[in-house]
């Protein structure tokens, strides 16, 4: 018997510099049907940027009705200047037809998502050692040292979060860490409490 599934939300964090875009991105390209969240900002269109691909571009008074009408599963307030927000509808929209849907966001962030979506899945992608995210952070050769300094201490701190987590997946080899996502992904999906209706028409005595 077919069963039709509700899509997951796989909200993903981790420190700069571990490698977290790279892993999504692996992730989707070996599955269409997982889809990267596309964030409302109020910041101006950059050029090449889409919308509905890049960010949802909304005024700061359309930002503001969203949140009045309760319409972010998160948002912040970037630097004092421009708004991010997760937009509900197009996760729901998503996940209703079957999609999984990746959000790439902060600890903080993960949090508040967390609460209000319950049924979320919560990765943290993690160095195979602070030593070696310290050398990529290097390796970028964009980073001050004050910089790459911030980052680390950010780094540490963002590690002690790991508990309040329900996976850990350690980026060391790339395609490694995507077969761990893959299988957190076949692990939820078998998951009783996501299989309510089948579970009802087994025991129920329907025939199958």
């Amino acid at each position: 018997m077919a069963r039709k599934k509700k899509g997951l939300l796989v909200v993903v964090s981790g420190p700069a510099g571990v490698g977290k875009g790279t892993v999504d991105s692996a992730l989707m390209a070996k599955h269409p049907e997982i889809k990267m969240s596309v964030s409302v900002t109020t910041r101006a269109p950059r050029p090449g940027e889409v919308e509905g691909v890049h960010y949802f571009y909304r005024t700061k008074e359309e930002f503001d009705r969203m949140i009045e009408e309760d319409a972010f599963l998160e948002y912040m307030h970037v630097f004092g200047m421009n708004y991010y927000g997760t937009p509900k509808s197009f996760v729901e929209s998503e996940r209703e037809k079957g999609n999984h849907v990746i959000l790439e966001i902060d600890v903080q962030g993960a949090m508040k998502v967390k609460a209000a979506c319950p049924d979320a899945v919560l990765v943290f992608i993690a160095p195979p050692s602070l030593k070696i995210l310290k050398e990529r952070l290097v390796g970028r050769g964009t980073e001050t040292q004050e910089s790459i300094d911030i980052r680390t201490k950010t780094a540490l701190d963002e590690l002690n979060m790991l508990p309040h987590y329900d996976y850990m997946v350690i980026n060391d080899v790339v395609d490694e860490a995507v077969g761990e996502m893959e299988s957190i992904l076949t692990a939820e999906l078998c998951r009783t409490v996501r299989n309510k209706e089948l579970i009802s028409k087994l025991t129920g005595g329907e025939t199958i």
